[in-house]
């Protein structure tokens, strides 16, 4: 729905989706700090007041996002088998939820976790997928964290470099996915290409 399109009725529920949809788009093209309920009433077709019915305050909608999010995470990291595949879901995630990932990584955009039972929960099942694929890496729980935050870390730098087109020019088009599975695999033989001059 465009701004200047006609007032919709909305049934239960489909308000707070139609917000959430409109904040999403906002914030892959201008970013977290643009938004603003009265801006997102506007685009939904719906009085100022209305979404702060669903979300108190901007903090509410943007807690609300990182939730959701963080679920979106689980569901893509669950079933993959190894870390090497959830750390290949994990950039396809960010690459299909560019602006989820922005808010999910910037906690003092949404409420204390330990405030909002939702975010938390939603956290928690994220934060158990990535630490699924390493648990399996070494028998020593301490060193399995320690593979896991080298993995997140790669998977997450990765990531991030691809939202902010970065990486346009090396990838050269080529699938964000299957470029991160090579690199993984060259930095686990210990094989990476020489480099010029070597």
């Amino acid at each position: 729905m465009t701004p200047d399109s006609p007032r919709r009725t909305y049934h239960h529920g489909d308000l707070r989706q139609a917000v959430l949809a409109a904040a999403l788009d906002v914030i892959a093209t201008e970013g977290p700090g643009a938004l603003s309920l009265r801006d997102l009433a506007r685009r939904a077709g719906v009085s100022h007041a209305a979404p702060a019915h669903h979300f108190k305050d901007r903090t509410g909608l943007l807690t609300a996002i990182a939730a959701q999010g963080y679920d979106l995470l689980a569901e893509a990291l669950a079933g993959a088998p190894g870390l090497r595949e959830r750390g290949v879901r994990y950039v396809r995630f960010a690459a299909a939820h560019p602006a989820h990932f922005q808010v999910m990584f910037q906690p003092d955009l949404y409420r204390d976790r330990a405030d909002d039972a939702e975010l938390l929960a939603a956290k928690a099942r994220a934060s158990a997928e990535l630490r699924a694929g390493a648990a399996t890496l070494a028998p020593d729980p301490s060193a399995a964290r320690d593979a896991g935050i080298a993995a997140w870390s790669l998977a997450h730098g990765f990531s991030t470099l691809l939202l902010t087109h970065n990486l346009d020019d090396p990838l050269g088009g080529r699938d964000p996915g299957e470029v991160f599975r090579t690199l993984t695999g060259l930095l686990g033989s210990g094989q990476l290409p020489a480099t010029e001059g070597e």
